[in-house]
């Protein structure tokens, strides 16, 4: 019993030493000598302060500030969507590409946007949400949280800006 007890003591203390209180990364701990673990910098492009439950955000890119889904991937713009239409102008192998960013929500959370905030209808019956007025999309090559390989497709698809803007 006394052998788990300062297992579990030790198990303890070696992860309040790796958790530390900020320290310098590289620096090592002033009780032990031994190097402090540093924090792991999120994936570029990828905000960490979203809840669980924000469908949209914001994130840095190459681009600039956009707006992202809660895993980080990429929103866009199409520019053959007619503003406040209520209908998507992408439909069949436009949709295959280009799939609508959809919710379950009447009223989508989101943080960091300050564009309004809304649905439309989908021709499957789901709520594809928008950004002042215009429907939004991802893209199905932007694989990874990130990725902006959309950005200028067929000088069509644009990145949304946090503020609901097309970024050309």
């Amino acid at each position: 019993m006394k052998k788990q007890l300062r297992i579990s003591f030790s198990m303890l203390t070696l992860a309040a030493a790796l958790g530390g209180c900020g320290g310098n990364p590289g620096s090592t701990s002033p009780t032990t000598g031994t190097p402090q673990a540093s924090a792991t910098a999120p994936a570029p492009g990828i905000s960490t302060t979203a809840a669980a439950d924000v469908e949209l955000k914001t994130a840095t890119s190459a681009a600039g500030p956009i707006v992202v889904d809660k895993d980080g991937k990429s929103v866009y713009f199409f520019t053959k969507d007619v503003k406040n239409s209520s209908t998507s102008a992408c439909k069949d192998a436009c949709a295959a590409a280009w799939p609508a960013v959809t919710t379950d929500s009447d009223a989508p959370k989101v943080e960091g946007i300050t564009g309004t905030v809304g649905t439309i209808s989908t021709a499957g019956g789901s709520k594809q949400i928008t950004l002042n007025g215009m429907p939004v999309y991802f893209y199905a090559k932007d694989t990874k949280a990130g990725d902006i390989l959309g950005q200028g497709v067929n000088n069509a698809w644009y990145l949304v800006s946090p503020s609901g803007q097309m970024l050309k």
